[in-house]
């Protein structure tokens, strides 16, 4: 399996990136919390009011007095200084970016990357949609260090996992429900447009692909379970599919992976123990076509080798974690080969790249 660990100073690079992207996250999320909408002083009957705006609503805050004097100076300071704090760190992003991409550590597709940090902007991401199928080995490599060889994870789709058993919150809610799964992905490319009414799966004019994704019922008749996030005509509704319940029941992670364009973005999907369990019993299944079952042992493979050689998460058959999977996925191990901490590959150029 071609599979190449970074090197010294790229592994600098991505640190450094890594933690530049949380500190500008940190900063992003408390201007969210603290500074989203605007301070003013109103006069009214000859008194000042002192007014809170976010998004549509406006609330008073009181009359002047020394105590909302104090409220506004603090707002007004405070977004300052996050504003500043925020250039000043997207500024370094931006520096890094350049230099990710000189180094060869651009991985994820600069479509999926946006579609990502759109979908975090909602609160959807993380909770109510995880990642799946081959972007999640983007997660994995950044987590381990590594760079899987670049065929096993080319894709020109994003899956997405919907989990309708948790609820959306009122700030999600009130972010997606005018614009629904579609709208967000129209704010990254204006093109999207789902195959059909309520399809699952969306397309933009260069044919990427989003499919929205959901466990399949027991009770197909009787299911119950929300199908879309949101009620909106053209949205998406996640197509039920046999399986994914042991995605969704699925310990989570998630890791910050660098894009084509050298930006970084986080990436919530599963374990990636459960990922390579889940795609050896795919490969197994007599309904899968060759093409797609060769890849799916060959991704199999790759989280398994990452999640014990460089995770140090364990995979064997008398482990606890195992035990707790249904027994299609426990008899999917059998089928992995041992894994050896590898190098370079055989076919890696012994000349650089003139």
């Amino acid at each position: 399996m071609s599979l190449r660990e970074l090197t010294g100073e790229q592994r600098r690079q991505f640190i450094d990136t890594q933690q530049v992207y949380e500190a500008w996250l940190s900063a992003e999320a408390e201007r969210m919390r603290r500074f989203a909408g605007s301070m003013r002083w109103v006069e009214r009957n000859g008194a000042d009011y002192l007014l809170r705006k976010i998004r549509q609503a406006e609330t008073s805050l009181g009359l002047r007095s020394q105590e909302t004097e104090k409220a506004f100076a603090a707002f007004s300071e405070g977004r300052d200084l996050n504003k500043d704090l925020l250039a000043g760190l997207s500024a370094r992003l931006d520096g890094l970016a350049k230099v990710n991409v000189a180094m060869g550590l651009g991985r994820v597709p600069a479509i999926a990357a946006r579609i990502l940090r759109r979908c975090a902007e909602t609160n959807l991401l993380g909770k109510q949609l995880l990642v799946v199928g081959t972007n999640s080995l983007f997660a994995y490599e950044a987590l381990a260090g590594v760079q899987i060889s670049s065929g096993l994870v080319a894709t020109g789709d994003i899956d997405l996992l919907f989990d309708s058993r948790r609820r959306i919150s009122f700030v999600t809610s009130e972010k997606i429900s005018q614009s629904g799964l579609i709208g967000i992905l129209r704010k990254v490319d204006k093109s999207f447009r789902p195959l059909q009414p309520r399809a699952f799966r969306a397309t933009n004019r260069d044919g990427y692909l989003v499919d929205l994704i959901r466990p399949q019922a027991r009770n197909v008749l009787g299911d119950r379970s929300p199908a879309s996030i949101t009620s909106i005509a053209d949205d998406l509704e996640g197509a039920p599919i046999d399986g994914l319940q042991w995605l969704i029941n699925a310990p989570k992670t998630d890791g910050i992976a660098i894009d084509e364009r050298g930006y970084p973005v986080k990436i919530p999907t599963i374990d990636p123990r459960v990922f390579a369990l889940h795609k050896a019993w795919l490969a197994r299944r007599p309904d899968r076509s060759a093409v797609k079952a060769s890849r799916d042992r060959e991704q199999s493979e790759a989280a398994a080798l990452i999640a014990e050689q460089y995770l140090k998460l364990p995979m064997d058959e008398d482990e606890e974690y195992l035990a707790a999977f249904p027994a299609a996925l426990r008899e999917a191990r059998s089928t992995l080969a041992p894994h050896n901490p590898p190098g370079l590959s055989e076919d890696a150029p012994i000349e650089p790249d003139w």
